[in-house]
């Protein structure tokens, strides 16, 4: 069942990626699979399959509840307040999964 999701208003246009790989994992030498950026102020950090997970562990820190992929290619967000993605070139489209 299709749901609104109440968080896209924080979403920031001019965000900018904080690094081009996970800044965690750069800082602390480690590794990721995939790579997410926070869409309120623009962390990138590793995915949930990757060891650390440091794109949940920036939501839990800060709370800002939106993130994209940062992959090329792909254009697919998540809320994880509302456990829920989103397309980022429609923003409206929001669904849980």
């Amino acid at each position: 069942m299709a749901q609104t999701c109440t968080h896209l208003d924080q979403i920031k246009a001019e965000a900018q990626p904080s690094a081009a790989g996970c800044e965690d994992c750069l800082r602390l030498g480690g590794r990721w699979v995939h790579l997410r950026m926070c869409r309120v102020c623009g962390h990138v950090g590793c995915c949930d399959s990757s060891p650390a997970r440091h794109a949940t562990a920036h939501f839990h820190e800060t709370g800002h509840p939106l993130i994209t992929s940062f992959e090329p290619g792909e254009s697919w967000g998540w809320c994880y307040v509302d456990e829920g993605s989103f397309r980022a070139a429609g923003l409206e489209d929001f669904s849980h999964s």
